[in-house]
């Protein structure tokens, strides 16, 4: 296989496959009643995604960030002290490594982060869940996804991608909104919303169905080609607790929140199983950009992935 063919897919899928599924889902869905509350839960579930990863990674790290705070500041004021001569001769050696540890520390930290929250709602997401739900819930599944893509991998992914960085890269905000009105797919859905009322002819509608189901084992070819040329995912030990908050704990809170909402039958379905997306290969993405740890981020993204076709049963029988 040509090694340029991945990347050739992957824009041929970003430019043109998913803006049209999402021109023809936003085409065809109905987005009479509660446009609203799909937005408004993916919101919540990038947030509580947000606050788990920090939850788990202080609880894992308990007391070692005091302790590197500590060791920081007796080195401060280890020349006003009297030290061994030993240390003396080690201290400038011990005090040049240890900002290198702590850039290191935080860029695995935005790498747990980022990879406990962020979903592939668009390639995976709108390839999965319309088949397991009924066509009135499609608007659901477009809504969820394009929010989740432009607030999270665009918009808050980016942001603490870059707040977490190790590099002396920082994005202005401006940087990070014009980021999100590039997102093809979002004026894909704006076209298509508009466009409902105007009546295609039967050949051109046709077409556009066929050119939607060809998208969708694209997709698929190009997750296993991502996956296969994805490196450092050797230490998944790494990628056991990003995933399964992203996969189990974070669906399970949500649709426990949906049944407490009174929100049942496939609007809880698509809810559930979207919140519960594997890690995005925007997780890759960032950590190459943004210089965080990419173990993490391929590793987590390589384990939630096959862990997939065990998790939706699990959501289809509990719900």
């Amino acid at each position: 296989m040509p090694r340029f063919f991945p990347q050739l897919l992957g824009k041929s899928l970003y430019w043109i496959g998913v803006p049209l599924q999402i021109f023809v889902l936003g085409h065809q869905s109905d987005f009479s009643n509660t446009v609203w509350l799909p937005s408004a839960i993916t919101v919540a579930v990038l947030f509580l995604g947000w606050g788990l990863a920090v939850l788990c990674w202080r609880r894992e790290q308990e007391g070692f960030e005091d302790e590197l705070v500590i060791i920081s500041g007796q080195l401060g004021k280890a020349h006003a002290t009297r030290l061994p001569k030993e240390t003396q001769r080690q201290l400038p050696w011990i005090t040049e490594l240890l900002p290198q540890f702590m850039s290191r520390y935080r860029s695995r930290q935005g790498s747990f982060i980022l990879a406990s929250m962020l979903g592939n709602t668009g390639f995976i997401g709108l390839a999965v869940v319309p088949a397991l739900v009924s066509k009135s819930y499609w608007s659901w599944i477009v809504l969820y996804g394009l929010t989740h893509n432009i607030l999270g991998s665009y918009g808050l992914g980016t942001i603490l991608a870059s707040h977490f960085s190790s590099s002396n890269r920082k994005d202005e905000w401006w940087m990070a909104l014009r980021n999100v009105l590039c997102v093809p797919a979002l004026w894909a859905f704006v076209i298509g919303w508009h466009s409902q009322d105007v009546q295609f002819p039967i050949i051109v509608e046709n077409g556009l169905n066929i050119s939607v189901l060809l998208v969708v084992p694209a997709a698929f070819v190009l997750i296993g080609m991502q996956l296969s040329q994805l490196q450092g995912f050797q230490n998944l030990d790494r990628a056991i607790a990003p995933t399964v908050l992203k996969i189990v704990v974070l669906p399970g809170l949500t649709g426990l929140a949906c049944t407490l909402l009174g929100i049942q039958g496939d609007a809880r379905l698509v809810l559930t199983i979207m919140s519960g997306m594997p890690t995005a290969f925007a997780n890759a993405i960032l950590a190459e950009e943004y210089n965080l740890d990419r173990t993490i981020a391929a590793s987590s993204i390589f384990l939630s992935t096959v862990m997939l076709p065990l998790t939706i049963p699990l959501w289809l029988t509990i719900l």
